[in-house]
């Protein structure tokens, strides 16, 4: 290996280590704020590349579906909470959100055709449909068992896993699909050249962890998230709401998720299945952050990244099993030293 061979596989393992450190924040916040593994986070990925393929190739995507049977889902289940809880008012909220803002996207895809939209348009009307799916998803599946066992939590993501998984194969098929750059530019930096693609990837990482850090720290929401996953019982005693916290954790989470595909959908072929490995390397680096640290999870992320170019290199039938070994120091170095902290009740 040369040095040019070195700064190739360093700047693939850069920009796949980018997406990995947007997927293991999203690991850590959701678990830091409800004990949920979020073993579907892969799953948002490939359904926001895939929808955005289906835009330009002038098909209906099977997420806009999704979305509306998720909404008359969650409506009902809504609906009948607030009448046995004699809170009725919620009712325009609740139509709003799960019938009305479906509905509105279901016009827009249908009546506008996006295939002639630009590219930009194309990118926001695919987050708009992913990204709701996210607090419906804790909603029906996550908000009922939020006081059980972590151990039930990690079951029930599993099953919310497989379900989207088959729901991603009846909706895009088998097929894999691929989206046009977003920059056709290349720069030449010494023995390297930069395509613009992995620019945006980098860069697109990087403001959206700058924007997440800003939002934790100067909003409300971000302040009553940080409470929550310090200490549930005290953020509920100073009146902030673990069903909102909940709901907005996963709504982060779906958000990065489908960010992440849209950015790396030129770079590889994805298919209904493919998040799953892209999550799981994610998941590496959280674990290297403890599932509570941002900065180490990050930094932890682009390890892996690098580690899976490198493995690439030297050993390409056995880089996933390289990558996914990083977790058994990582693990072993814990449980020394660590001391066991009974789950609260």
């Amino acid at each position: 290996m040369d040095l040019q061979i070195a700064l190739l596989l360093s700047q693939d393992g850069i920009t796949n280590g980018a997406i990995y450190a947007l997927l293991s924040l999203a690991l850590v916040l959701v678990f830091a704020v409800t004990r949920v593994i979020f073993i579907p986070q892969g799953e948002y990925v490939a359904f926001g590349a895939l929808t955005l393929a289906s835009f330009q190739a002038g098909k209906t995507p099977g997420t806009l579906w999704l979305l509306i049977g998720a909404g008359v889902i969650t409506a009902i289940v809504d609906l009948v909470a607030a009448a046995r809880a004699g809170k009725m008012k919620r009712l325009p909220q609740i139509l709003g959100w799960n019938i009305v803002y479906p509905a509105v996207l279901a016009a827009i895809v249908l009546l506008l055709k996006p295939t002639g939209l630009p590219l930009l348009a194309q990118v926001v009307l695919s987050l708009a449909l992913v990204v709701p799916l996210g607090p419906m998803m804790y909603r029906l599946a996550f908000q009922p068992l939020a006081e059980a066992s972590s151990l039930v939590l990690l079951i029930v993501a599993v099953a919310v896993h497989f379900a989207l998984v088959g729901l991603g194969l009846f909706f895009f098929g088998a097929e894999g699909s691929r989206t046009p750059a977003f920059s056709d530019a290349s720069f030449d930096l010494g023995m390297v050249t930069v395509n613009g693609q992995t620019l945006w990837v980098v860069g697109a990482s990087i403001a959206l962890i700058a924007v997440l850090y800003q939002f934790f720290e100067r909003t409300i929401y971000g302040k009553a998230l940080r409470a929550t996953a310090i200490n549930r019982t005290g953020a509920r005693l100073m009146g902030i709401s673990t069903v909102m916290a909940g709901k907005l954790s996963f709504l982060l989470a779906a958000l990065i998720g489908a960010l992440s595909g849209i950015l790396i959908a030129p770079i590889t072929t994805i298919y209904y299945d493919t998040g799953f490995l892209i999550g799981l390397k994610g998941f590496v680096g959280a674990i290297v952050g403890g599932l509570a640290s941002y900065p180490i999870a990050a930094a932890g992320a682009v390890l892996v990244g690098l580690l899976e170019a490198f493995s690439s290199f030297w050993a390409s039938a056995f880089k996933e099993v390289i990558v996914f070994t990083l977790i058994i120091p990582v693990l072993l170095w814990r449980s020394l030293t660590t001391h066991h902290v009974e789950e609260d009740e």
